[in-house]
């Protein structure tokens, strides 16, 4: 929902990720900033209307952002999204921090900025994995976060690196950074920051929701 200049923005960079989007405005002239080679719908309305979210496809929809310039717009559009359809990746664009906070507490990330917001948004879409939180100039060396799936605590921080073939650059841990030692165990809640080769991303992943081999 929104077709500004993040909502734009944000459709064409999922659309050249071989992904369907259709996108809601209550302006017509906003769907100009698409630009000719869009694919996807263009539905006038506004994002929190049952209707008009149904008329968008929201039913065969895999996740919902709310990126207009209005923050209770946003805020319902993404409630509406979450409670009347059930979708589960919903993102929010809210400008006032302190609401953002609180409908990050309900289970509604939300974002800020344009490029930014762009990009936050796409990562936070699509599946663990799918886009790093940076790539290299070369293309050959990626930095990843991922919350610790539960089939990985418990375990020592030097098995995962050896298994997925990565490396843990650091651990967000209740609210403070950490360098893993070889003596460190992966706990609950913990957010891992992954360095690996572009190339070894998919197997990593995998390897990561399976958890780790039998002994």
């Amino acid at each position: 929902m929104g077709c500004g200049r993040v909502g734009s923005t944000l459709a064409r960079s999922l659309e050249d990720r071989n992904h369907t989007v259709s996108i809601i405005d209550s302006n017509p002239d906003a769907f100009r900033r698409l630009g000719p080679s869009f694919n996807g719908d263009k539905v006038t309305g506004y994002g929190f209307d049952q209707a008009v979210l149904t008329k968008a496809g929201i039913a065969r929809a895999d996740s919902f952002a709310a990126v207009s310039s209005g923050d209770n717009s946003n805020i319902i559009a993404a409630r509406v999204a979450r409670e009347s359809f059930g979708i589960q990746q919903v993102v929010a664009r809210i400008y006032d921090p302190g609401r953002a906070e609180v409908y990050q507490r309900l289970g509604i990330t939300t974002v800020a900025t344009v490029k930014w917001t762009a990009d936050q948004v796409l990562r936070r879409l699509l599946p663990a994995g799918a886009e790093p939180d940076y790539r290299d100039p070369s293309g050959t060396i990626r930095l990843d976060h991922i919350t610790v799936p539960d089939q990985w605590i418990g375990h020592r921080t030097v098995r995962f690196q050896e298994e997925t073939r990565s490396r843990i650059a650091w651990i967000d841990r209740l609210g403070e950074g950490m360098l893993p030692t070889r003596e460190s165990v992966i706990q609950e809640g913990d957010l891992l920051h992954l360095v690996m080769r572009e190339e070894n991303a998919a197997r990593a992943y995998t390897i990561i929701e399976q958890g780790p081999e039998d002994d």
